[in-house]
Order: structure tokens, then C-alpha cells, then sequence
């Protein structure tokens, strides 16, 4: 590719949010201190230049922003950068994944990887339509499809596809549980990190594989099984977020160290202490595997075949949505989430999954602990409270 070296004043650059999503974070910090202290970063800014008309065109920077960005908060007006100039920007956009995937130069957090995936997806789906000389209009292919055409790549592609899902759901502006999601990390700002929704709610319900339906099926009558599984995914996401933390978690008072706080007779709102508690993935995960026996239960009572791998891909009836509902509502009010004192006992330690699991059978820990009345059981949990 053809690139050039020169000094910009900051008015000519722009950040490609395309090629690199992630925002700025917290380890700008360290940066500052290194410019400070006169120790410079050997690795100038990258950027490209594709001038659409004519000669003119914005410099767009796709790496490097910390570094930028650092400089820039210490008063620098101009910064070198090393310009593409008419790049294949499909190629810089593989480069820049793969540097902070596989490569683990810095390595992107899995969110930003799950977008930047799912832009790679959108461009093989354009390249298939090429390929296979569709209008960009026609949609009439599937996933599979996808898969068999580019044979060459079909792991990477298969990702792309399950990224694009995934993104899909995270960003969807009605998902409430995004609000209290930490998108870099595990914090203690937000009760759950984006790690943990992966590993609970996507690797639960989500069809990891691609389908046969093509892209474009059922998009008018509300069927489309992709299209179905994000929207599902969503409510039962919000579901979750409105039943646990709206107005029950405070920002404020965090979660650091909040077990140890609580031990020490520090005062925690129940609410908010009982949105950390239900939180942690180990229980996190239990509750979704109560969620999956509702719903499974709900078509087998009603003498009704379902898909349990492709769950959410199938529109679900109010009815079982209500009974999803009770069954949330059911467990959040057990009152082991907000007992002072299993802050040591129970919640002070950091137990795998099959833990809590014998919790909610037994109503015992794996160490005799006492942690619940009795085993919770489906017909108790599908029944709103002060039902007969």
C-alpha cells in the first residue's frame, strides 16, 4: 500500500469508528505519565486517506487513539502520522482485528472483538452478493451458504456470524441490561462485566451455528429466526434488568468490596446488595438454567415439540413470558440474597457453578450450609406469589 509520513494539526484528524470501535479507557493514565516524563511510544498513529471526489477527503485514524488522545490532553496541537493513502480498507480492518484478537498486541476487550466481527460479517455478506452477482438488495442466501462459499475462511466466518448476533443484542437500544453492563473488564461501578454475559445468558440461549434460512426469510411476517432470537434475547435481557437492578442499583455505592463492607456491619441497601449477589455468574448461570426448564416445561406441558438448541428463534406466547416473569420474581425474593450474614460464609468466597446449583436443589451448600428453606422446584417457582 502506498503511505506517507507527515505532522497534522488535530482539526485534519478523525477517529474511524469502523475500523476501531473502542473508546477510550483507563490506561490513558499511564500514557500521560510517559509523555510527561519524556519516554516516547514508538509506534506513531496510523490512519488512512481516500479522497472520494477530487483531492479532498478526511484523514481518518484507525490506531493509536490512547496515544493521540494522550498527547493531546497535555496541550500537543500536531501529531505524526503515518497516512494510507487509497487503501484496501477491508485489509486494514483484518489487520487491526487481528492485532487485537489472535495476535494479543493489545488485545481488544470482547465486546469491541464482537463488533469489529460482525462488521467483517456485513462486508462477506456484500462480497457474497458480488461473488454470486445479487443485487445488494437480495438477501435470498443464508449463512450457511456464506460458510460453503468461503470455504477457505469458514472458521473465521462462522465467528463473524455468531459475532454479528451478538452485537446485534448488545447494542439494541431497547436492551436494558446493557445499562448495567461493564463493557471493558470487571468493575465494581456496574454489578455485571460483558465476560459474563457471554458465558450466561448468550452460551445458554444463543444458536451458535449457522443456519439454513436464508438472510432474508420471514423479515416481513415476524419470522425470520435470527431476527426472532435477538429480539427474544432482548426481552428476556431487559426482563431480567427491570426485575434486579432498576432502581435497585446504586452507581454510587459500587460494589467494591461490598461482602468484606457488609461483614463490617457497613449499612447496604438490600436492594442493591441483592442486584451484586445475583449477579455473580456462578448464580447468574443457575438462574438462566431455571429460565430454560420454564420455558422448556411451558411446551411440554402444552404437548408441544421445541427446538431446545434454537430456543429463542421460536416467538414465544405471552403466556410463557409471564410465567418467565414469575419465575425471576420468585427467586429474586429469596432471602439469602440479602442475609447479612452469608456475606462470609457463602458469598465471601469465590465457588464454581455446580456450587450454587446443589444450593438451589438441596437448599444446602456443598459445605452444609444452610443457605435456603428448602430445594426450589418448578410448580413453587412458576407461581405468582399469593396465588392458591
Amino acid at each position: 500500500m502506498d503511505y506517507c509520513f507527515a505532522k497534522l494539526p488535530l482539526e485534519y484528524l478523525h477517529h474511524d469508528s469502523r475500523i476501531n470501535p473502542r473508546s477510550i479507557g483507563v490506561n490513558i493514565r499511564g500514557l500521560i505519565e510517559e509523555f510527561i516524563h519524556g519516554r516516547p511510544q514508538l509506534h506513531v498513529t496510523l490512519a488512512w486517506w481516500s479522497p472520494e471526489s477530487g483531492d479532498e477527503g478526511e484523514v481518518q485514524v484507525f490506531d493509536g487513539q490512547h496515544k493521540a488522545a494522550a498527547q493531546i490532553l497535555l496541550g500537543v496541537r500536531e501529531l505524526p502520522v503515518r497516512i494510507f493513502v487509497r487503501p484496501n480498507r477491508n485489509v486494514l480492518l483484518e489487520a487491526n482485528t487481528n492485532a487485537g484478537d489472535k495476535l494479543r498486541q493489545v488485545a481488544f476487550d470482547a465486546a469491541v472483538k464482537r463488533h469489529l466481527g460482525n462488521t467483517l460479517y456485513l462486508e462477506r455478506v456484500q462480497d457474497y452478493q458480488k461473488l454470486t452477482r445479487l443485487p445488494p438488495e437480495d438477501y435470498s442466501f443464508s449463512e450457511l451458504d456464506m460458510v460453503r462459499l468461503f470455504r477457505g475462511e469458514h472458521r473465521e466466518l462462522i465467528r463473524y456470524v455468531i459475532d454479528a448476533v451478538r452485537d446485534s443484542i448488545t447494542r439494541d437500544e431497547g436492551n436494558k441490561l446493557m445499562d448495567f453492563v461493564e463493557w471493558a473488564g470487571k468493575g465494581t461501578e456496574k454489578p455485571l462485566s460483558y465476560s459474563t454475559i457471554e458465558r450466561t445468558f448468550y452460551s445458554e440461549f444463543l444458536y451458535m451455528k449457522p443456519i439454513d434460512t436464508p438472510l432474508s426469510a420471514g423479515l416481513d411476517t415476524g419470522t425470520n429466526p435470527r431476527r426472532l432470537e435477538r429480539e427474544q434475547m432482548v426481552r428476556l435481557m431487559s426482563l431480567f434488568a427491570e426485575v434486579f437492578f432498576v432502581e435497585q442499583w446504586n452507581p454510587d455505592t459500587t460494589g467494591r468490596r461490598i461482602e468484606d463492607r457488609v461483614f463490617k456491619g457497613e449499612p447496604i441497601p438490600l436492594g442493591h446488595l441483592r442486584a451484586w449477589r445475583l449477579a455473580r455468574e456462578e448464580v447468574l448461570a443457575n438462574i438462566l438454567d431455571w429460565v430454560r426448564l420454564t420455558i422448556e416445561h411451558y411446551y411440554a406441558f402444552n404437548q408441544e415439540m421445541v427446538d431446545k438448541e434454537r430456543l429463542m428463534q421460536r416467538r414465544h406466547p405471552e403466556a410463557l413470558w409471564s410465567a418467565v416473569e414469575t419465575v425471576l420474581r420468585n427467586l429474586g425474593d429469596l432471602p439469602c440474597w440479602v442475609d447479612t450474614k452469608l456475606a462470609q460464609t457463602i458469598f465471601g468466597r469465590k465457588p464454581n457453578r455446580d456450587f450454587w446449583r446443589k444450593i438451589f436443589v438441596d437448599g444446602v451448600s456443598p459445605t452444609g450450609i444452610r443457605v435456603l428453606a428448602r430445594g426450589l422446584d418448578l410448580k413453587s417457582l412458576i407461581t405468582p406469589k399469593g396465588a392458591a
